[in-house]
C-alpha cells in the first residue's frame, strides 16, 4: 500500500530580532540599536497514514494564502507522487505567483527522505557534502554599523579572517536622502580595495537603483574591482530581459538574475535571451525543491551556473546535487546584530556566521529528510493564532 497524505498543518509564528529595525520606507532590515523586528513565518507539516511527517519552516503570508487552494488537493493523495502534485499544483496556481507550492514541496521532500531513511541530497544525487559560503550582508544603515564605505570594507575583512570565500555588499536605500550613488561607488571600492584580492565579491542594490545611467556607473566601479556578480540593480524589480541585456553588453562583470520572476519557462527565456549569465533559484520562491532543482538543470544545459538565494537547509541539498553552483549563501549578517535565522531548530543546524568552518564551507545535513529537527514548542508558544489545517 502507498502511503497516504491525512492531514496538512499551517501554523503562522513569529520571532524577534533584537537591534535589528527597517529602513525609511519601511523594506529593508537593517542595524538599529535598541530596536527590536518581529519577523513572521510559518511551520508546515504533512502527516500521512505511515506515522512520517513532512515539515518545513519558512514562507510568508502570500505564500500561505496559496495552501488554501492546493492542500485540499493533497489530501488523499500518495506523498512520493511529488513531481505529479507539482505538475497539478503550478496548474492550479497559474493566475497567481506559485510560491506558495515551494513550501508544500519541501515538507514533501521532507517525507520522503524520512521514508526512505535517506537526505534529500541522496534522493536528487550527491555531488557533494561541503559547500563554499558568501557572506551576504544586511543593507547600509546610518546609525553606526554598515554605515560607511569603511564599515563595509572592515566588515568584508572580518568576513576574510572567518574563512568566508566570498562578500557581498547590500548598499544603501529607503529614502531619498539615503540614496547616493557616490556613496554606493566608494562602497565597491573600499571593499574591492581592502580584500578583492582574497574573496570573490558581489553586489546586490536590491533593485533600489532608479535609472539606467546609475545602474552603469555602479557597475562599472563593479568592473574595476573585478566584481564576481552583479545582482538585480534596476527599478524594474528584476524582471526585464531587455534591460538586463543591455547592461550585460556594456559591462565585464557578470548578472545575476531570476530571483523575483517565478517559473521554470521564463528563467529559461532569461538564459535564452542572454539577459543574464548566472541563474537565481530558491526552494521556497520557485515551486520547492522540485521547481528549483529543474532551474539548476535548465541552467546547466544551457552551460550557466545556477546560485541559490537564502540559506537554509533545503538550499544546502540543492546545492550539494548541484555542480554548477558556486556558493552558498550566509544571510543576513552585520557585525553588530544577529543573523536573520528563526530560532527553531534543535540539535546542531545552524545558519549564524559560526557554521563557516575554517576553510570556508558550510555541511549539508545528512539525517533523513532535510535532516533538521524543528523546536515545534517554541512555533506553538509564539503562533499569532494563525493555524490552518487541511483533512
Amino acid at each position: 500500500m502507498s502511503p497516504t497524505i491525512t492531514k496538512i498543518e499551517s501554523r503562522e509564528f513569529e520571532y524577534p530580532l533584537e537591534d535589528v529595525g527597517t529602513d525609511k520606507h519601511g523594506f529593508n532590515l537593517v542595524y538599529a540599536p535598541g530596536e527590536t523586528t518581529t519577523r513572521k513565518l510559518f511551520g508546515v507539516q504533512i502527516h500521512t497514514d505511515e506515522g512520517i511527517t513532512g515539515e518545513y519552516v519558512g514562507g510568508n503570508s502570500p505564500a500561505a494564502a496559496q495552501y488554501n487552494i492546493i492542500s485540499q488537493y493533497l489530501i488523499g493523495k500518495d506523498p512520493l507522487k511529488r513531481e505529479k502534485h507539482w505538475s497539478e499544483c503550478k496548474r492550479a496556481l497559474r493566475k497567481y505567483d506559485r510560491m506558495g507550492i515551494g513550501p508544500i514541496d519541501i515538507a514533501l521532500w521532507d517525507f520522503a527522505g524520512k521514508y526512505y531513511d535517506a537526505p534529500i541530497h541522496e534522493l536528487l544525487g550527491t555531488y557533494r557534502e561541503r559547500i563554499p559560503a558568501y557572506a551576504s550582508t544586511y543593507h547600509g544603515d546610518d546609525a553606526g554599523g554598515l554605515d560607511s564605505p569603511e564599515a563595509f570594507a572592515d566588515f568584508a575583512e572580518e568576513c576574510r579572517d572567518e574563512g568566508f570565500g566570498g562578500f557581498k555588499i547590500h548598499g544603501w536605500g529607503g529614502g531619498d536622502d539615503a540614496r547616493s550613488l557616490d556613496r554606493e561607488v566608494e562602497a565597491v571600492h573600499a571593499v574591492g580595495d581592502a580584500v578583492g584580492d582574497e574573496m570573490d565579491l558581489m553586489h546586490d542594490p536590491a533593485c533600489e537603483l532608479e535609472t539606467f545611467a546609475d545602474a552603469l556607473e555602479l557597475g562599472r566601479a563593479l568592473d574595476e574591482q573585478d566584481f564576481f556578480w552583479y545582482e538585480d540593480p534596476f527599478r524594474d524589480g528584476g524582471i526585464s530581459q531587455h534591460a538586463h541585456k543591455k547592461l550585460a553588453q556594456k559591462l565585464d562583470t557578470p548578472i545575476l538574475q531570476t530571483e523575483h520572476i517565478r517559473g521554470l519557462e521564463i528563467k529559461s527565456d532569461f538564459a535564452a535571451s542572454e539577459a543574464t549569465d548566472f541563474l537565481r533559484a530558491d526552494p521556497e520562491y520557485d515551486a520547492g525543491i522540485t521547481g528549483a532543482i529543474k532551474v539548476a538543470r535548465m541552467a546547466e544545459a544551457f552551460g550557466l551556473d545556477v546560485e541559490f538565494h537564502a540559506p537554509g537547509p533545503a538550499q544546502r541539498h540543492c546545492i550539494a546535487a548541484c555542480r554548477n553552483s558556486n556558493y552558498y549563501e550566509m544571510a543576513l549578517v552585520h557585525p553588530d546584530c544577529q543573523n536573520t535565522q528563526p530560532p527553531v531548530y534543535e540539535g546542531g543546524y545552524s545558519d549564524l556566521m559560526d557554521a563557516v568552518d575554517d576553510d570556508g564551507t558550510v555541511g549539508v545535513p545528512d539525517g533523513p529528510g532535510l535532516g533538521v529537527e524543528y523546536d515545534w514548542d517554541y512555533i506553538e508558544d509564539n503562533t499569532t493564532g494563525s493555524v490552518h489545517v487541511y483533512e
